[in-house]
């Protein structure tokens, strides 16, 4: 595996290069937002704002507070999550400093994108337990207009980012990294059941996923 030291940095104009599928879809959801948000920009233009504006708005929502973005190498992380993470995995402009988060109350986000639609972002974002009844997560009306459907720029920007996290994983032909070769000494653990146990319990004490996680 290659250090750290090695890696070149991505910048966001490169992470940009490749728009992922629900971002071109946002832009067909929501056309009159999408044209107020990033106007007279082109698609790699629009996604490189949508992400630096989403990831500004991560932690100034103090979402790391209640998310990670790592994958550890103990418990049952890899189990649920996959692989533990890797240096490949940070070595860009909006990984430095990574966001691994404090503490667990919700799931680890680090390669979350693409597992739940934009629509299912929109209705969460503005009312959690609408779709994940129990959620402890705050709503955030601030993220849509008026009417309270149509996600404003930071709305957009928000699940930008969130779908942009683990593009970098395979999802058809391509990926960034050589995740074959990364992978050829990896293997998940096999964790014993835990008899009469009905809700699983993150390393910091907190209940698992409030994202309807499987």
């Amino acid at each position: 595996m290659l250090a750290v030291k090695d890696l070149d940095v991505r910048t966001v104009e490169q992470l940009a290069q490749k728009p992922p599928f629900e971002f071109a879809l946002l832009s067909e959801q929501y056309p009159d937002a999408y044209a107020k948000a990033f106007p007279g920009m082109s698609q790699t233009e629009a996604f490189a704002e949508a992400l630096r504006t989403g990831h500004r708005t991560y932690i100034g929502e103090a979402c790391w507070h209640c998310h990670s973005q790592q994958v550890r190498p103990w418990g049952n992380d890899e189990a649920r999550y996959g692989r533990k993470s890797f240096p490949e995995e940070y070595h860009n402009e909006l990984n430095m400093p990574p966001l691994w988060g404090t503490r667990r109350i919700g799931p680890d986000l680090i390669r979350r994108g693409g597992r739940q639609s934009n629509d299912w972002h929109v209705a969460h974002f503005y009312n959690p337990p609408d779709v994940n009844p129990g959620s402890v997560m705050p709503a955030y009306p601030w993220f849509y207009e008026a009417d309270g459907l149509t996600p404003n720029k930071k709305g957009l920007s928000i699940i930008t980012y969130v779908q942009w996290l683990g593009s970098w994983l395979p999802r058809g032909d391509e990926t960034l990294y050589d995740l074959e070769a990364l992978a050829a000494d990896y293997r998940a653990p096999v964790l014993p059941a835990v008899p009469g146990a009905e809700v699983e319990q993150t390393d910091d004490g907190g209940e698992d996923d409030f994202w309807g996680e499987e």
